[in-house]
């Protein structure tokens, strides 16, 4: 039975065509996969299908009745549901609370507490998705949040669930659990629209494969008679070479040492005693479910968080806490969330590109004169040598993909101006907090790639990330943080994906 149907579907924004008749049909029972390059339109595409957006020209139909175009109330009311890759829950609220918001008018003279309790822990009976109603939803792991997240759809009678990255802060335990209520979903008749990166969660969990390119929708496939390498092709359009493990070749010095380190924050968002030695030519990999202590970590060594106690060295010599000293002395920093921290988006992609320089002698003379020329000049070195594409120097960096954005990030972080002593253009210390985090295959090898080249040419690398695939590829050494605290650094290989797991989950590795 056809549950949902898009036909004809086309969206542009100026001159840029974000989707271009696109087509597609879902089934009940049924989960299909949607896959796409950062900009290929699946984003477009599903907020044209939530209401978020208007379409140009096209039709959507849901359960065989035509869905009202720019209304998400009408989108919620035939069933549709959605859970985006960042929550949108209210940590100081309970549960039940978060489940209830939006379901009852505002002139109610009083909430139905008890009944939508009892719905509430019927749904996730029903749905093999444990909750406590009225636990905090900020005292609740990833993956209970995220349980959460779904209980509010299904609550709501959702019968189409658009699950987006679904996984991407998952342990892999918890992934396990997910695709098992996955499985008990699709049992009960739901359809689920599931967009991942992750390939290899694809071919394990979908039906079927959509993929788009360049706005268009280019093949569909049972997921059974394609491989993982043809759906590489398909959304890039040409073969792409994953990163191979590669040990290091020659580990040197201590570049950055903590000691006994503790800093200030909320919850788990702090270190907790953390020891850790960071050598020249190695990556540095730390594993963990988000929110334990990362963020504190990547910005201690980015100079805008400071040690409360303990003790942190760069070179030798004290860190300041003073991310435009830190530039200065070699650490490059490619921050978690490249929408909000890595670039400002009104600002043009030349500006970006030396933003984090821009009172150096490169580009500034005097301190606040900036040297135009020189500036473009490096952001069209920056763009030419990290294959930066979008509307030129002179467009804002908002406008850019996902991909692009990171390899402008990239590119600023580790290309140093051209006047720069030779000596001092290679970074010291590269932190990559979620340096691949969202990104279609094809810029997930590249960032990669590049981060292996900087260790090979002599920088130490700390790389925090949530995807195991890619810390057991990259990583050197691997250590696992939980509640600010972090384990000892074990070579890559010492390590399995369940041990991770365990240690993720703050049991005994």
């Amino acid at each position: 039975m056809t549950v949902l149907s898009l036909r004809g579907i086309s969206k542009r924004f100026g001159s840029l065509v974000a989707n271009d008749d696109i087509s597609l049909d879902l089934q009940a029972g049924e989960v299909l996969a949607l896959l796409g390059e950062n900009g290929a339109g699946k984003s477009t595409l599903m907020s044209i299908l939530f209401g978020h957006y208007v379409a140009d020209a096209g039709h959507i139909e849901a359960f065989g009745r035509p869905l009202p175009p720019g209304n998400p109330k009408a989108a919620l009311a035939a069933g549709i549901g959605m859970v985006h890759q960042h929550f949108t829950l209210a940590d100081n609220l309970s549960v039940l609370d978060n489940v209830l918001m939006g379901t009852e008018p505002l002139w109610q003279p009083f909430s139905r507490r008890a009944a939508a309790r009892e719905r509430l822990l019927a749904v996730a009976r029903r749905f093999g998705l444990p909750v406590q109603p009225d636990a905090l939803v900020g005292s609740l792991s990833v993956g209970e949040r995220q349980r959460v997240e779904i209980l509010k759809a299904l609550v709501r009678d959702a019968r189409i669930l658009i699950l987006d990255e679904p996984t991407a802060v998952l342990t892999p335990q918890e992934s396990e659990a997910l695709f098992g209520t996955l499985s008990q979903m699709v049992a009960e008749g739901l359809a689920v629209i599931f967009i991942s990166h992750k390939l290899a969660e694809v071919m394990r969990v979908s039906h079927r494969v959509a993929v788009l390119r360049g706005g268009r929708l280019v093949a569909q496939a049972r997921t059974g008679e394609t491989t993982q390498a043809e759906l590489a092709l398909w959304m890039v359009g040409h073969a792409i070479e994953g990163t191979a493990r590669q040990p290091a070749r020659r580990v040197g010095d201590a570049v950055c040492v903590l000691d006994h380190v503790h800093t200030q924050g909320q919850g788990h968002d702090r270190l907790r005693d953390v020891t850790l030695t960071l050598r020249a030519g190695e990556i540095t990999a730390i594993a963990g479910v988000s929110g334990n202590g990362q963020v504190a970590l990547a910005e201690l060594l980015s100079g805008t968080r400071r040690a409360s106690s303990g003790t942190v060295t760069l070179m030798g010599r004290s860190l300041p806490p003073s991310p435009a000293r830190l530039v200065l002395r070699g650490v490059a920093r490619i921050p978690e969330d490249r929408h909000a921290i890595g670039v400002i988006g009104d600002l043009p992609v030349w500006e970006n590109a030396v933003s984090e320089r821009l009172r150096s002698r490169a580009f500034s003379r005097w301190r606040f004169w900036i040297r135009r020329g020189a500036a473009k000049a490096h952001a069209h070195a920056v763009e030419k040598a990290y294959d930066v594409r979008g509307g030129g120097l002179d467009a804002p960096a908002r406008s850019l993909s996902g991909g692009n954005m990171q390899k402008l990030i990239l590119g600023r972080a580790l290309l140093a101006p051209a006047s720069v002593a030779a000596q001092n253009r290679l970074p010291r210390l590269i932190v990559a907090h979620q340096p691949t985090w969202g990104l279609d295959i094809g810029a997930v090898a590249y960032v990669q790639q590049q981060l292996v080249a900087a260790r090979d040419a002599g920088a130490a690398v700390l790389l925090i990330s949530d995807d195991l695939d890619e810390v057991l590829t990259l990583g050197d050494r691997v250590a696992v943080m939980h509640g600010g605290q972090l384990g000892e650094p074990r070579a890559a290989s010492a390590w399995t994906r369940e041990a991770i797991g365990l240690a993720m989950a703050g049991a005994a590795a």
